[in-house]
């Protein structure tokens, strides 16, 4: 029989149970990405995740490293999918070692997080580890991440997998939010957000938006 997390809806994650952290989406990271995925890619990715996650009210928590001194401010295109919010900032590389983020983590109160961030050797193995001995359930969306080479990428997400992470994928995490095509409180929300972020799959549904359904096409008019 499969050992199902505690705390998830019998292994499902839901927007009730989860949280999403994003741990150092900021440009001086990004230069070092080296473990495959365009970066295009993986910028459209981090922000299909957080749209998602605001879509469905999963609590975010937002952290940077060493801003002003090395990495530069978080994505300006993910700060605004959170206005309101101020990253965490830190010194140390691992973001649990860090009161404040560990206290923003406790106080959602859930035990399900889901992992984004720069690089996946690192900033988010590390805090992975820990988090994992103090009782939480991590899931690292790892087209979300980045690696500084694909053998760094590969062999931390191996380490962690083997400390009890689960691997996850953008669009998979995302579509287990909405879970049921017949809750319709988010649904074409979410169909924009696919239309956009979505790549192949976005391209299909816009398709069947406005070829089969005669939608006009999802413009964005200012």
């Amino acid at each position: 029989m499969a050992n199902i997390l505690p705390g998830t809806d019998d292994g499902l994650i839901t927007a009730d149970n989860s949280v999403l952290v994003m741990i150092d989406h900021q440009p001086q990271m990004a230069f070092g990405v080296g473990s495959g995925i365009d970066r295009q890619l993986l910028m459209n990715n981090v922000l299909l995740l957080a749209k998602g996650a605001k879509l469905f009210d999963v609590p975010t928590i937002l952290t940077t490293v060493e801003t002003e001194s090395f990495s530069g401010p978080m994505w300006p295109q993910l700060l605004d999918v959170f206005p309101q919010q101020q990253p965490i900032e830190r010194t140390g590389m691992n973001s649990w070692d860090t009161a404040a983020f560990r206290e923003a983590v406790k106080a959602t109160g859930r035990k399900n997080i889901l992992m984004s961030g720069l690089w996946t050797e690192v900033c988010i193995t590390w805090p992975t580890l820990q988090m994992l001995a103090a009782g939480y359930n991590i899931y690292v969306v790892e087209d979300a991440c980045a690696g500084t080479s694909a053998a760094a990428h590969e062999a931390s997400l191996s380490r962690m997998v083997q400390a009890g992470a689960v691997r996850m994928t953008t669009v998979a995490t995302v579509l287990e939010f909405q879970r049921d095509w017949a809750h319709r409180t988010h649904y074409s929300a979410l169909m924009d957000l696919v239309r956009e972020h979505g790549g192949a799959y976005g391209v299909g549904v816009e398709y069947a938006y406005t070829m089969v359904h005669k939608a006009a096409p999802a413009r964005k008019v200012k």
